[in-house]
């Protein structure tokens, strides 16, 4: 009798277009993650992020929900080791990552699943998305960033109360608070986060990942600070660039604007 080759939880896939797949693939216990799968996660992140061919990434997961959170039958084991290993940390991989992730959620992100989410550059949600945290339900001291994320995009306040009353936000919320960039059916869930790779993936690669830099490195400074960074970051840019890289440029601007606009996203 043939022994069966175990399914993958964490599943990497690769399009020939440039769009990297990382896909959550335990549908059965709610794609809640054991040790083994933070760390595939992550170590699919920066096998991804090292790979020229890959553009854009998109993140998801197989089943009804797209992270319930951690498995908590080995917390002891999860948690006690979880924050300081930057190699099997999959927010700190997704820190890590110059590439822009587009997250495409559908069902709950619960707890970790909506840190990981959080980490994600874009998201797209479906209609029946549902971001919980339950840390305080369960007396779970955050690690992946969602006591101090969630407040810096979507305020304070309402961070306080989705964190210490455990209650859910849903996808329409969530996106009229600036945290989901687009609510779709759920069967039009990965045709819109592929739509968004897509439209990415038509720019200019090295400017997509500088501009992801500036943006990313610039929230975490004051207003000021954040002007000098973009300044700073253009002069070595321009400075960097040679007369026939600005002839380049020129000619590929003057091409494109005899041409249409793209529809919007």
């Amino acid at each position: 009798m043939e022994s069966r080759v175990p399914e993958k939880l964490i599943v990497v896939n690769r399009d020939p277009d440039g769009v990297g797949w990382i896909i959550i693939n335990r549908p059965k216990s709610l794609n809640s993650l054991t040790k083994a799968m933070m760390a595939d996660l992550a170590q699919g992140f920066k096998s991804l992020s090292a790979d020229k061919s890959v553009r854009v990434i998109i993140l998801t997961a197989s089943g009804a929900s797209f992270c319930s959170g951690v498995d908590l039958t080995a917390a002891e084991d999860v948690f006690k080791g979880d924050v300081k290993d930057v190699e099997a940390d999959p927010v700190a991989q997704m820190q890590l990552c110059p590439k822009p992730i587009i997250g495409a959620i559908a069902g709950f992100a619960v707890t970790a699943g909506f840190e990981i989410a959080l980490a994600c550059d874009i998201l797209v949600a479906s209609n029946d998305a549902k971001f919980m945290d339950t840390h305080a339900r369960f007396g779970i001291f955050p690690s992946w960033g969602l006591s101090q994320k969630l407040s810096r995009v979507i305020g304070p306040n309402k961070a306080r109360e989705v964190s210490l009353t455990a209650t859910p936000l849903t996808a329409d919320k969530a996106e009229r608070l600036g945290f989901v960039n687009h609510v779709v059916e759920r069967s039009e869930l990965l045709k819109k986060a592929r739509q968004v790779a897509e439209a990415i993936i038509k720019n200019n690669q090295d400017m997509v990942l500088r501009y992801k830099a500036v943006i990313n490195d610039g929230f975490k400074l004051d207003l000021d600070r954040a002007l000098a960074l973009e300044k700073e970051r253009a002069h070595e840019y321009y400075n960097g660039m040679t007369k026939e890289q600005f002839q380049k440029m020129q000619e590929f601007i003057a091409s494109r604007s005899s041409k249409k606009p793209s529809s919007k996203l």
